[in-house]
């Protein structure tokens, strides 16, 4: 695993965790009411927005396309907390619980990244950001499918292999979008 992979991950991971934890000093744990479906349906929302911007190549809402694949990434350990938490667990959770959670979550997930990337030689590097968002999309669809037979597959991994391979695209999206920013203020 490169050293600059995983100093990158952890950046990214940092400044949506700041978020998240500032989100939840002010809303509370509202995310709580909402069911997987609506989490992913949160996270397509998002990604078909990347994407219509990417096509169209201009935007009326002046909201950064980084800031949307934050959001995915939130939303991913939003559902990823929700499928570890019992179904009678309160709608308010303490903020410390809630940290704890999403400091779990992403252990787990840079532990699957950095074993994915050991196998794929970090293939992603070689990718354009469109291409991510496709594959995001892709994810999103394999959840709706999944999630609208209960669960019950015959050959696929789950809705959180998902979840987190959605994850892990966002923040690849994000370290090829500040490498690409950084690469053009390096030429001019």
């Amino acid at each position: 695993m490169n050293d600059q992979t995983q100093l990158q991950y952890d950046r990214i991971i940092e400044r949506c965790r700041a978020l998240f934890l500032a989100k939840t000093h002010d809303y509370g744990t509202a995310w709580r009411i909402l069911r997987l479906p609506s989490i992913t349906d949160q996270i397509f929302i998002k990604a078909q927005r990347i994407r219509s911007i990417q096509e169209k190549g201009t935007q009326l809402v002046q909201e950064p396309i980084d800031d949307e694949f934050v959001a995915i990434i939130n939303y991913c350990v939003i559902a990823l907390m929700q499928l570890r938490l019992p179904t009678d667990a309160p709608l308010e959770l303490e903020p410390a619980f809630v940290a704890d959670a999403y400091d779990q979550e992403v252990v787990e997930n840079r532990r699957l990244l950095f074993a994915k990337n050991h196998d794929y030689g970090e293939a992603w590097r070689q990718m354009r950001v469109s291409s991510i968002t496709d594959i995001i999309l892709m994810k999103l669809h394999r959840t709706k499918q999944i999630e609208d037979l209960q669960g019950r597959t015959l050959a696929s991994e789950g809705v959180d292999a998902n979840y987190r391979d959605m994850l892990n695209y966002a923040v690849f999206a994000l370290i090829l979008r500040g490498a690409a920013e950084h690469s053009t203020a390096a030429a001019v």
